[in-house]
């Protein structure tokens, strides 16, 4: 069952969806190629009405979008794509990097200091 809150805060409803493997796979999915709604739900071996709802919650954090031609909905990767949550993981990034080498540089102080 998939279960989802909507976030106000549109970094909130981008983590919420990635939270889930299945959605996780679909974006990797995508990333390659486009796909219909039916062939995801076939490639994840699940019903139909599950992988809409899947895909509805990417949709609703605007990691996918979805447009209907004739019967069938198409999924592409959304055009906010994961540019907000590579900002947030890369500041976090650089942080760790800067304390990571000062770490380094006070290791190699105290190896000095020994010798």
């Amino acid at each position: 069952m998939v279960q989802y809150l909507e976030a106000a805060d549109p970094l909130d409803a981008s983590f919420a969806a990635l939270a889930d493997g299945t959605r996780r796979g679909v974006l990797e999915q995508l990333g390659r190629s486009d796909a219909s709604i039916s062939d995801l739900a076939e490639r994840f071996d699940m019903t139909l009405t599950g992988m809409r709802k899947h895909v509805g919650v990417l949709e609703r954090a605007g990691l996918v979008e979805t447009e209907k031609v004739g019967r069938v909905r198409y999924c592409r990767i959304g055009a906010r794509r994961l540019d907000e949550v590579t900002a947030w993981v890369d500041g976090y990034r650089r942080l760790w990097d800067e304390r990571f080498r000062e770490l380094d540089e006070l290791i190699e102080e105290l190896k000095n200091e020994e010798k």
